[in-house]
């Protein structure tokens, strides 16, 4: 009975010995953090007021109070930002597919408004606007010293009004203006096309649209050479997509796998993290596959790219991509509006963190510069041969069907060769799938 009392005492003792000496202390830095966290607020509280009963003009305190909220969320990365009721509607609306602006995908790089990106077929793009420019000002304003949302603010405007930016480009040694007519931008998620027999999927951004539109263009094109036989295989085009909804980059990258994880998030806490997963079907049944990229391929590009590379089933073929590797959740606030803030970053199947890096591709393939031929120039290029020299003996032994086969043949190489002036990136990654045919399903 004195031993069960003795540790019955001694467990007392022990109790009180622990939360005098471990949890007494962590307790007292908890109170004096959040005594710090009161003490910070109260000195925002005071900045405030004198501002408002000082300031040399009457301030908007509604306005001011904004400017602290993008502040504080600007400091932490380039993704977080605060969106007032405006900008989170127009945000929403973009998702959808349709929006009014220029036509460009925008960060911030120190200070200054960095391009990710023109999109197809808007305003910005027709004008030259390239993935990379930093805008210095817009109608003659500097942009140094504004928020990203504020740079932004300058450039939208009405549909059919003119403005004009300023760009300072690498290789060039004098910044130049650029006038644009702003316009209304309906996006075409994705657009389709055959290049012989091989499927071109160009894909601009990642809305609500983009899986629907590569389905239904893939279907249209697998139809009309008359099946999956028929089909050389697929070329997905991620150049110059800066990205959007990472539930349609999953979408997309299940298309065309049939098993494992297409991308990983994994944020401060590892019970935040998320797993997504491939489901069985192949919608091209394995056909080889190549993805196109460059530096203006961002954020969902590069889980599509990045997923596709490490289950080698697509050959990456371009150039660096940007390396957004974060997740931002919009998440809204009372009075309508919303913040964006980065709460995790994603990871390729192979555990790859692709933040700063971006996804490298396996055949490193600059774009080279269209050069202009006349017609007589491009016709020596194609038609240099035997059957062109006078007098040449003629191929007897032929059929009907074997000529108009080579006819054929010859039709898609001039077109090959002129596809490989226009886009040389597009015309290699042809050339590679075209290749792999050639050396059979083995090679694959």
């Amino acid at each position: 009975m004195n031993k069960l009392i003795v540790a019955a005492i001694g467990g007392i003792a022990g109790g009180v010995l622990l939360s005098t000496q471990v949890a007494g202390p962590l307790l007292a830095q908890e109170e004096a953090r959040n005594a710090s966290v009161y003490q910070q607020l109260d000195l925002f509280g005071d900045v405030f007021e004198r501002i408002r009963a000082n300031y040399v003009e009457e301030v908007d305190e509604a306005a001011l109070i904004e400017a602290a909220i993008n502040g504080m969320l600007t400091s932490l990365d380039p993704h977080s930002s605060y969106l007032p009721p405006r900008d989170f509607d127009s945000m929403q609306v973009q998702t959808r597919g349709e929006f009014g602006g220029l036509g460009i995908e925008v960060t911030q790089e120190d200070g200054f408004v960095r391009v990710i990106t023109p999109m197809d077929d808007t305003p910005a793009m027709e004008a030259g606007v390239e993935a990379g420019d930093f805008i210095t000002h817009v109608d003659g304003e500097a942009l140094l010293g504004l928020t990203l949302e504020q740079a932004v603010d300058l450039m939208r405007g009405p549909v059919g009004s003119e403005i004009i930016i300023t760009i300072v480009r690498e290789g060039e040694e004098e910044p130049f203006d650029l006038t644009i007519v702003r316009d209304r931008i309906r996006l075409t998620a994705v657009r389709s096309r055959l290049e012989g027999n091989t499927a071109i999927l160009r894909i601009s951004t990642f809305n609500d649209q983009t899986f629907p539109n590569l389905r239904d263009g893939l279907e249209e094109m697998i139809a009309e050479v008359g099946g999956l036989e028929n089909l050389n295989g697929v070329v997905i085009d991620l150049r110059n997509n800066a990205g959007g909804l990472l539930s349609e980059a999953i979408r997309v990258s299940d298309a065309f796998l049939e098993q494992g994880e297409i991308v990983s998030t994994r944020g401060r806490e590892p019970q935040d993290g998320e797993r997504y997963n491939a489901t069985p079907g192949d919608m091209i049944e394995g056909l080889p596959m190549v993805v196109l990229v460059n530096g203006g391929s961002a954020s969902a590009s590069e889980i599509v790219a990045g997923a596709l590379q490490d289950h080698r089933r697509a050959v990456v073929v371009g150039t660096n991509t940007f390396g957004k590797g974060s997740v931002q959740s919009v998440m809204p606030l009372p009075g309508n509006g919303a913040m964006r803030l980065t709460t995790s970053l994603y990871y390729t199947p192979s555990g790859r963190s692709i933040q700063a890096l971006g996804v490298a591709p396996d055949i490193l393939v600059e774009q080279r510069d269209p050069v202009e031929m006349t017609e007589e120039e491009q016709g020596s290029v194609f038609r240099r041969n035997e059957a062109s020299l006078r007098g040449a003996l003629q191929n007897s032994t032929l059929t009907e069907d074997e000529m108009r086969q080579l006819e054929e043949e010859q039709a898609i190489a001039e077109a090959t060769a002129r596809l490989r002036n226009e886009d040389y990136q597009l015309a290699y990654a042809i050339d590679i799938l075209t290749g792999l045919n050639a050396l059979g399903p083995n090679a694959q």
